[in-house]
């Protein structure tokens, strides 16, 4: 194939087809007319001898060739939209620029905490618009309608781009008056009520079916493997609802080490290691390619990765 011979506009048709998954959705995305959006799916079947996009009982749906060209297509683009753009210096005392985080409740008692302080003294007029997971998709961020997300993510879209920011341990908290506290093994561990908190990934939360073991998270997972099961009475996606309610009730809450020692002053708290092993989890920034060269985008995230790393030194 001859390059020279190719409408490179249609490399922008495709990266917007298959990320609307839509004809009418990508000519509105597009500005184009519907048949005008028709006519570059043609072309483009016919540039890639493949029909990119076949209609299913799911809607359209992406052939495996067009799943494998849409990251190599996306980083193209991106790389070409940066290149054309002028460059602009980013002055984080001066600037007045939002940036809107996906941040689960994890993130935000720990990181997120720490971030703030750091951008008062540094950028005091940047805002912070922070987003729950069950408020934002993935689309939302490839797009680059939220700056990034910052969670424990099991997978993440190829496109996207990602940092691990730092791995937790588990700890245990319980109320310094739990009838358990003094003898603590696997047995009484088991023989304790607990509360499960947990949120993760995008979109809107459903609720716990607690016999569905196998969904209930890194906990009960690494439990099933050693052919045991605790007895969990109250769900939430809040660890501060989860901290409190281990403080002042006979509940054991197993949360991130991070989050654990928000209590480790607190005289009315014991912090225990879990009788049993949970490998460490990992705390991810992600974002589009879309944003990876903006210079305050850019800025952002070095600070973020920068209190991260102080953090993780405690």
């Amino acid at each position: 194939m001859n390059i020279a011979k190719v409408d490179l506009n249609l490399l922008v048709y495709l990266d917007v087809l298959l990320r609307e998954g839509s004809v009418t959705r990508a000519a509105n995305q597009l500005s184009i007319t519907q048949p005008a959006m028709s006519n570059g799916l043609k072309r483009l079947r016919d540039l890639f001898k493949d029909p990119i996009l076949v209609r299913t009982s799911d809607g359209m749906t992406p052939t495996k060739r067009a799943l494998e060209l849409q990251p190599i297509i996306r980083d193209v683009l991106s790389k070409l939209e940066s290149s054309i753009q002028p460059e602009t210096d980013f002055d984080p005392a001066t600037s007045k620029r939002t940036f809107r985080i996906m941040t689960s409740d994890y993130a935000e008692s720990t990181l997120l905490l720490e971030l703030v302080g750091r951008l008062s003294k540094l950028a005091p007029n940047i805002t912070l618009d922070l987003i729950t997971p069950s408020d934002v998709t993935f689309h939302d961020v490839e797009q680059g309608k939220v700056d990034m997300a910052i969670n424990r993510f099991e997978e993440l879209p190829l496109s996207f781009h990602q940092k691990v920011l730092w791995y937790d341990s588990f700890s245990c908290v319980l109320s310094a008056n739990h009838p358990l506290a003094q003898k603590w093994d696997l047995n009484t561990y088991l023989d304790a009520q607990h509360i499960w908190v947990s949120k993760t990934g995008f979109g809107v939360g459903v609720g716990i079916d607690p016999n569905e073991v196998q969904k209930l998270g890194w906990v009960d997972a690494e439990l099933t493997k050693i052919g045991k099961q605790r007895d969990i009475r109250v769900f939430t996606r809040h660890y501060h609802a989860a901290l409190q309610i281990a403080k002042t009730q006979n509940l054991i809450a197993t949360l991130p080490t991070k989050v654990a020692t928000i209590f480790k002053d607190d005289a009315s708290v014991i912090l225990k290691e879990p009788p049993f092993d949970i490998p460490p989890i990992a705390l991810k920034m992600a974002w589009s390619a879309l944003l990876h060269h903006d210079a305050g985008h850019i800025w952002l995230r070095r600070l973020i990765a920068d209190v991260a790393a102080e953090m993780n030194t405690f």
